[in-house]
């Protein structure tokens, strides 16, 4: 299951199936509850209509014999009096519930005494209301707001006037033995001789619940398979938008067990994420080749100068031991101090491929660069006081190397120069020797390299000072050109950012 659920493409099939299933639930729930109202409504707008119908004929003075609502099917009807009495029924009426009283079956007919007693005594209701509205109007008269002549009790009704609102609940009927539910409506009316009447008219609710039923039934059926749907197509979709990611997929692990950095990811030819993300892994397999490559040359050339002194040095150490008397004591020398400096420029470029940072402490550059060229024949300083941020040691280094470079090809004269230039020191090295070709000043960067083929190794370094500045250069935020100088030879120049407390310090 865990393993099901692990890749995208099953998450995104089940969060896309979820949010569709919340999705049509909520629509499906709310469908079904506005349905189930307006057809509840409808229900009730019927019953009222049957209900008014009835007390328009008792307003009428209909006698409730003649009553033309009561022989409607489908429609139960009661009629009450105040007392709750039923004084009239539909005649299939068998059973009811919901309206206030579940009787069906009339009360028996009264006398005339009875109902002249029943008319005194509503006369007397009458007299009686009468003198509590004169009360209440002369009460309304003593208030600070003053009241309205049209203010009265909203229940009370004039002879033959029907109230204009109607109740309404639910409830069952039973009608020639069948069972329903129903939507009641009750309507007031006072009638010219018969006191109030309450009117009790139903509406079956059968469409109502029908429609429901097969609303929710169609439901329980198109949802799943709605969902079914979705999931599929979500499933094709994500599947075919993560083929290409699986071809990378397989890519990278063929290049891993090759290690053949050569090869390249497939590039789908579509604009999206995915084909971005094939063109950055091929960009950085590139990269991680390039890398390699330097690092096998590196290696190799390394290798190739480390043996020239080691095994000069070897040869003298074995003449000595054989014959004492020959022992170079001096070359012997030469040769170790000459392969301890390139230990030394090989364990320096390491750290600076580690990406070692230089310590921020303050190095004069003019003061650097005068410690630098003592005891140089040959070596004219003209500077300034320029301060930068970096470590002196490395700062030294990268001088040392420039000055050691520019006296294997200088004829007469070096000049070095420290000046500002904007927000920048600028140190320069110039020799009056023949220069370095256009085409080959990004070339004498570069690790091992040396433009002079003829002059021997011994002559000449390993080809890694200029390399080792340069680096020494990036490191401290600048950068190392190299140029042509005013005397015809190279210009060696080295451009650092000025120190916190000279940036933005016009130049000289």
């Amino acid at each position: 299951m865990s393993r099901l659920f692990g890749s995208v493409r099953s998450r995104a099939t089940l969060g896309a199936t979820l949010v569709v299933a919340v999705a049509l639930v909520a629509a499906g729930t709310a469908l079904l509850l506005s349905l189930r109202a307006n057809l509840t409504s409808e229900a009730g707008t019927r019953a009222e209509r049957s209900a008014q119908s009835v007390a328009s004929e008792l307003a009428a003075r209909t006698p409730l014999d003649k009553l033309s609502g009561l022989d409607a099917e489908d429609t139960p009807v009661q009629i009450v009096d105040e007392d709750g009495v039923l004084l009239a029924a539909s005649e299939d009426l068998e059973r009811i519930s919901g309206t206030g009283t579940s009787e069906v079956t009339p009360a028996p007919e009264r006398s005339d005494d009875d109902d002249r007693d029943d008319r005194e005594d509503r006369d007397d209701r009458e007299d009686r209301d009468d003198r509590e509205d004169r009360d209440d109007r002369e009460d309304g008269d003593d208030r600070e707001d003053g009241g309205s002549d049209d203010d009265r009790d909203d229940e009370s009704l004039d002879p033959g006037e029907i109230s204009p609102g109607a109740s309404f609940t639910n409830g069952t009927a039973t009608i020639d033995g069948d069972t329903e539910d129903y939507r009641f409506a009750s309507v007031d009316v006072e009638t010219p001789d018969g006191g109030r009447l309450t009117v009790h008219a139903g509406a079956p609710l059968a469409a109502e619940h029908s429609a429901v039923g097969t609303a929710l039934t169609a439901m329980l059926i198109g949802f799943p398979l709605l969902l079914g749907v979705v999931a599929a197509v979500t499933w094709l979709v994500t599947g075919r938008a993560l083929r290409p990611v699986e071809g990378i997929r397989r890519e990278m692990a063929a290049i891993t067990a090759s290690e053949d950095l050569r090869r390249r990811v497939p590039e789908p030819a579509t604009h999206d994420e995915v084909a971005r993300l094939a063109r950055t892994t091929n960009a950085t397999l590139a990269a991680l080749e390039s890398s390699v490559e330097r690092q096998r040359r590196f290696v190799a050339d390394a290798s190739h100068e480390l043996r020239s002194p080691i095994a000069s040095l070897r040869t003298q150490l074995e003449v000595a031991a054989a014959h004492p008397e020959l022992l170079d004591l001096d070359g012997a020398v030469e040769d170790t101090v000459r392969l301890q400096n390139l230990a030394a420029d090989l364990l320096l470029l390491a750290r600076l491929d580690a990406g070692e940072r230089p310590a921020g402490t303050r190095v004069d550059l003019a003061a650097l660069a005068r410690e630098e060229a003592a005891g140089r024949e040959r070596v004219t300083v003209e500077a300034e006081p320029v301060e930068v941020s970096g470590s002196r040691g490395q700062l030294g280094r990268v001088l040392a190397n420039l000055l050691d470079n520019a006296e294997r090809h200088a004829r007469e004269r070096i000049t070095v120069t420290v000046r500002r230039e904007g927000g920048e020191a600028v140190l320069g090295v110039a020799d009056d020797g023949e220069g370095v070709a256009e085409a080959d000043r990004e070339r004498i960067f570069e690790r091992f390299v040396r433009l002079d083929a003829a002059r021997s190794r011994d002559d000449g370094g390993a080809g890694l000072g200029l390399a080792i500045a340069r680096d020494v250069a990036v490191r401290h935020g600048g950068t190392l050109t190299a140029g042509a100088a005013p005397a015809g030879g190279a210009l060696l120049e080295l451009r650092l950012p000025l120190a916190g407390a000279d940036r933005g310090t016009p130049g000289a």
